[in-house]
């Protein structure tokens, strides 16, 4: 539901003349909170899970310092010319209420409360958490869109059969993805993977799915503008799902997360990932695997507000000048 142009607008973040950065609501870019999407073009919506972490946890904490840090943000991108505040209606609709102790549990809370956001035609944008949240929000926005195309940055695949036996942890959604249904994989790329494993088929089964995997190595040393240009034409018409994992970035850039991986991309490529999904269907995003306590800067949740805020910048209906 674009905003009439002709309204008096009612959601520009609040600015740092009005109100000096360190103070004002801690809400993404300060935004106005809302108790539900209704009425929302947009929600940043924070999922605190990370019960399904299998290394350093701290995940849970990612979306409080998101939403800190995402204070130094303002409402015009320089860059692209998107403004997305003067043809949207964008709030921060607060956190999903997970079950602390039962990551089963939580997966069920998640879908429940996606189906709720969709329901109101809102593009969720969503601060995590660890990566398992990717699946019950890709069963919801099935139930809403069908089968989606996916852009996925990450160091790591996310396609284990299973983690010490389970089959539901952050390094598992995109195979049940695949085993669902949920995914449309000839319209899925995955970007930045990389790294050591433990066979050849962590990298090769997503191949065999159909998805394009453009592992780290491919992307040292140059623009990855061309390559989002082929992502494009690959990815078509249709919805498609922004993942991004802030792995995918290198520890350099992004160190506070539970699983660093060197060699990874820099920010600058990560920029260039998500300004290169412009004209695609995009129906949500999410950043994810941000760990503050292994972030003594604030640079990993700086980061990861200025890449959600790209993803706002790029989705449809965004207006340009």
């Amino acid at each position: 539901m674009t905003r009439n142009p002709n309204q008096p607008i009612l959601n520009q973040p609040l600015g740092g003349n009005q109100m000096p950065r360190f103070g004002g609501p801690a809400t993404m870019m300060r935004l106005p909170a809302h108790a539900s999407a209704e009425g929302l073009d947009v929600g940043f919506v924070g999922v605190p899970l990370d019960t399904g972490t299998s290394n350093r946890p701290g995940a849970r904490f990612g979306p409080r310092a998101i939403r800190a840090e995402s204070c130094l943000l303002r409402p015009y991108n320089m860059a692209t010319r998107a403004a997305p505040f003067d043809s949207l209606m964008v709030g921060d609709i607060g956190d999903v209420a997970i079950n602390t102790f039962n990551l089963q549990a939580s997966i069920g809370i998640i879908e429940a409360a996606y189906d709720e956001i969709l329901a109101h035609d809102c593009k969720p944008l969503t601060m995590g958490g660890d990566h398992t949240i990717a699946l019950p929000i890709l069963r919801a926005l099935k139930r809403k869109h069908g089968p989606v195309g996916l852009v996925h940055v990450d160091a790591h695949a996310d396609i284990n059969e299973h983690m010490f036996g389970e089959r539901i942890a952050h390094g598992t959604p995109f195979r049940r993805a695949v085993e669902e249904g949920l995914l449309d994989c000839k319209r899925v790329v995955q970007i930045g993977l990389r790294g050591s494993g433990y066979a050849a088929d962590d990298f090769d089964w997503p191949r065999a799915q159909g998805f394009r995997v453009v592992q780290a190595e491919d992307c040292w040393y140059r623009s990855l503008a061309p390559l989002m240009e082929e992502v494009r034409q690959q990815l078509g018409a249709g919805p498609v799902y922004l993942s991004f994992d802030i792995d995918g970035l290198d520890p350099a850039f992004a160190p506070g997360t539970g699983t660093p991986e060197v060699g990874g991309l820099s920010i600058t490529q990560g920029l260039e990932v998500i300004r290169g999904c412009r004209g695609l269907d995009i129906v949500g995003g999410d950043l994810v695997e941000v760990a503050p306590a292994y972030d003594t800067s604030g640079n990993t949740a700086l980061v990861g507000a200025n890449l959600l805020y790209e993803m706002l910048c790029v989705l449809p209906g965004v207006a340009y000048r």
